[in-house]
This record gives structure tokens, C-alpha cells and sequence, in this order.
């Protein structure tokens, strides 16, 4: 069995990696009944003698003692960090697991990057190094952060450089949050940009999230409930809900119910690697069979059905629907339609009692409707897990590369583009010391990488019926 290393970086990093593992513990809690130490938990979870001085030895076999997850906690702000150890989770973390400071990144890329990415280089690759030790057969670091935020931009790529050098063998997931077009923070395309080009040269996959697909899914749930539509019932301190009630618990702080859609994207990417399954998809062959270029690794992520997100006690979904809601925008977790768009690659994972035979037939089904590339007509992967989500009977993550990506890259572009024409980073800049500050063409510089970044998938058309060659789309560019 394989193991993974989550790599939390920033406010948003961690309190998305919070939802995690807190979800993570409560799926192998009502799987595992016995309270043994298995290959399922091992892949993301030590356990570790805590009667030994010191830092105790690994027990591979038998009872747990005590659980510790397999992550890495970053974060120049130490009140999430504060807030973790403090609460229900604080047993499964320890201070050799965690790099905190006290003044934060300022939302500014280049604190974050260049002045805490010096600053802490060897104390991060010490404890990277610690934490892959612990580890039988390291297959994938998970990075969790934002794209906004100075922190979780700026040091979150610089975490994933250092990764490519000293684990180049080690995939490289990140699940990056986008910020929404009304974003309060004035620099977050000037972090967003500048981070994108990290991404574009040093990530394996990439799995764009944005705020605002989120925001809109839990307004949807929420509806859905008070139309008495998702059942009768919702059971106390659901994911979505609280003890506080339904109205209260989503108006006033949405970001856990946002966090766990995010947090239940990694649970089902990582299901098969987890648990057994009939048609298990590794990890390895995610990156293998659905980025055809280096560059073109941008994965657009869909959960259905919408409500396993919200504990809710309900009749399970039809599957063909939830097939068909994969692929509908209402279920994407970025603001695309990609039935309108041009596919490269597509993966299906399914959890639950669902047999091979029912995958094949709404492949078939669904074929006619989406637009694949020439090159790559067949270019399906596909996963069985057996193990369901908690409360449910099955579900469905679709991972899909493709070009309905564009519209979220040219927005931000956009955007990166108005404010530097009005100078808005001079702000930030003042604020900074002499040691590092955001030149013109710096900031120029980036924008200019960022479009080579992305003009792979500028190049290519919005359908195969209208199917251009590469040259002819750079001219219309």
C-alpha cells in the first residue's frame, strides 16, 4: 500500500485540511469497526507508540494507539493553526508537524515566496524529509492552498518547487481556490498570476477550485433543504449544518460547509488508494492517462450527488442522474460548462455498490453529448471503490481536462491586467523593505508568463467540429 503527505499551506490550506481529516477519520471510523491498524489508514495515517519518550516508534500491525496524520501544517498567521490544535483534531497533529509565524504575508506573493520561502527553506525541508521517512512507499504530496492570499500563493509554490527538487520522483497534486471576482483582497490577481506560473511549471496535476462555484453550491444545498426537496430530516452537527441550526450555520459561516466540498473532493480522489475496489484508479494513473502535455494538467473537478455533502438523510439518487449531474455546470466546482467545451481526457470515479457493466452503459450514453478531441476519442479513465461515502449508497467524482478552463484564465488575466494599468501594486510595494520589491516589469513579466502558461490550452478549439490547427488559432489570439 502506498502513502500520501498533505502539505497544508496558509489560512485557506489549512482549514481546508482541517475538513479533511476530520472527514477522513469519520470514513475509516464506520469502516474500520475493530479499531485495527490497517493498509487503508496507513495511507495517510501513522500509528505511533505515544508511550515512548520523545517522537514514539510506528506500530504497523494491530490495535491503534494513537493516529497522526501525514501532513505538513504551514501558515505565517498562527491563529487557524492555534485554532487546530486546540480543537477535537489537536491529537492528531504534534509541533514537529507544524511551521507557523506571527506576522503573515500581508496578501503579497513576493513576502510569502521570496522573504518566508528563504527564511524557512531548510526548517520546511526538514520536516518534509522527517515526514516522507515515516513513509513505506511515498506516492503523491498533496498540496492545499490558496491563489489570493500572500501566504497560501506565495510560500504554497514555493513549498511545491522545493517538493520537485528534493522528491522528483513523488507526484504533485494541488488543489488550488481561485478568488471570486468580488474578492476583498486588492492583490489577489497580482497572487494569482504570479503563482499561476509556478503552477504551470512544477505541479504534476492541478485541480482549480474557485470560491465562487463553492459559495453557490452551499446556497443550493440550503435551498434544497428549506424547499423540503433533500428530506425531512437533517441530522445535528451535519457537515453543512451545526447545533446553531440550518439558516444560521449558512449565513453566517459558510466556509466550513464550502471546506467540506473541497475536503470531500480529496476523500473521493484518494478512495481508491484507500480502500479496495473492483476497478481501482491509483493516483499515479490520474496524471498518467489525463494530462496528455506537461502544461495541460488543469483537472475540472464535479461531485454529485450535491447533497453527500450535506449529512442529510435522504432517499439515495437515481444513477444514471448522477451520471448526467456530473456533467451538468450546477455539479462543476469552477464556473464552466464543460459540455460546451472541448474534452482531452476524462476519469469517473465511482464509491458504492455500482457494478462495471452500469459505468460502461452511461459512458455510452453520455458519449454523443461531450466533445472529445481527435487524438484522443477514447480517452476515458475509470475507478471503482466499494466503499461508499459515509451515510450514502454511492457517488461520483469526475475529473475532466478540459478547455472550459479558458473563460477562468482569461478572467484573471483580465483582471490582473486592469488593476496593473491603475498601478495598484504600488500600495503593497510601499509597505515592503528594500530587500524585495515588485518591480514594473516584474509584475509585466508575469502576466507575459502567465499567457504562455495557458496558451496550450488558448490554442486549442471550443469543439472538435471546429477543429483548427495551432497555428491558426495563435493568429487569432
Amino acid at each position: 500500500m502506498t502513502q500520501s503527505v498533505v502539505v497544508q499551506v496558509g489560512q485557506c490550506g489549512n482549514q481546508v485540511g482541517c475538513r479533511f481529516w476530520d472527514l477522513a477519520l469519520r470514513e475509516h471510523a464506520a469502516v474500520n469497526k475493530k479499531g485495527i491498524y490497517d493498509e487503508a489508514l496507513s495511507s495517510f495515517f501513522r500509528n505511533v507508540d505515544t508511550r515512548s519518550a520523545g517522537d514514539g516508534p510506528d506500530i504497523y500491525k494491530g490495535k491503534i494507539c494513537s493516529l497522526k496524520a501525514r501532513a505538513l501544517l504551514i501558515d505565517m498567521e498562527e491563529g487557524v493553526v492555534n485554532e487546530i490544535l486546540q480543537g477535537p483534531l489537536r491529537d492528531v497533529f504534534d509541533s514537529k508537524q507544524l511551521i507557523t509565524d506571527v506576522s503573515g504575508s500581508g496578501n503579497n506573493w513576493a513576502v510569502g515566496h521570496k522573504v518566508y520561502g528563504c527564511q524557512y527553506r531548510e526548517n520546511i525541508v526538514e520536516k518534509l524529509r522527517k515526514t516522507a521517512e515515516h513513509c513505506d512507499c511515498l506516492q503523491c504530496f498533496f498540496i492545499i492552498h490558496s491563489m489570493g492570499g500572500g501566504t497560501g500563493s506565495g510560500l504554497g509554490t514555493f513549498v511545491l518547487n522545493l517538493l520537485e527538487d528534493e522528491f522528483p520522483e513523488v507526484y504533485r497534486f494541488v488543489t488550488a481556490v481561485y478568488p471570486s471576482g468580488e474578492d476583498d483582497v486588492i492583490t489577489s490577481p497580482y497572487n494569482s498570476v504570479l503563482a499561476m506560473k509556478e503552477l504551470n511549471e512544477h505541479a504534476d496535476c492541478v485541480l482549480p477550485i474557485e470560491n465562487e462555484s463553492l459559495f453557490d453550491i452551499v446556497n443550493k444545498i440550503h435551498q434544497m433543504m428549506n424547499s423540503g426537496k433533500l428530506g425531512s430530516t437533517v441530522k445535528p452537527n451535519s457537515l453543512v449544518t451545526s447545533s446553531a441550526g440550518i439558516t444560521k450555520a449558512v449565513q453566517e459561516k459558510p466556509f466550513d460547509a464550502m471546506n467540506n466540498i473541497v475536503a470531500n473532493l480529496l476523500l473521493n480522489l484518494t478512495s481508491s488508494a484507500r480502500f479496495e475496489g473492483s476497478l481501482n484508479m491509483d493516483l499515479n494513473e490520474i496524471s498518467m492517462n489525463l494530462v496528455p502535455f506537461p502544461r495541460l494538467h488543469y483537472l475540472v473537478s464535479s461531485l454529485t450527488p450535491l447533497y453527500t455533502l450535506a449529512d442529510v438523510n435522504v432517499p439515495s439518487r437515481r444513477l444514471d442522474q448522477m451520471f448526467s449531474d456530473a456533467f451538468s455546470r450546477d455539479h462543476q466546482l469552477i464556473q464552466a460548462d464543460p459540455k460546451h467545451s472541448l474534452y482531452l481526457a476524462c476519469a469517473l470515479l465511482v464509491r458504492g455498490n455500482v457494478q462495471v457493466s452500469d459505468l460502461r452503459r452511461n459512458i455510452e450514453r453520455l458519449k454523443p453529448s461531450l466533445h472529445f478531441v481527435s487524438w484522443n476519442q477514447e480517452g476515458w479513465k475509470t475507478g471503482l471503490c466499494s466503499v461508499p461515502p459515509v451515510g450514502h449508497s454511492h457517488s461520483l467524482l469526475a475529473l475532466a481536462n478540459n478547455t472550459c478552463v479558458k473563460p477562468t484564465f482569461m478572467e484573471l488575466r483580465d483582471r490582473f491586467m486592469r488593476l496593473y494599468k491603475k498601478k495598484g501594486q504600488m500600495s503593497a510595494e510601499r509597505r515592503e523593505t528594500s530587500k524585495f520589491l515588485w518591480k514594473k516589469n516584474t509584475t509585466r513579466q508575469a502576466a507575459d508568463n502567465f499567457h504562455c502558461g495557458i496558451s496550450e490550452y488558448l490554442s486549442l478549439p471550443e469543439k472538435s467540429s471546429k477543429m483548427l490547427c495551432y497555428n491558426e488559432n495563435l493568429e487569432c489570439l
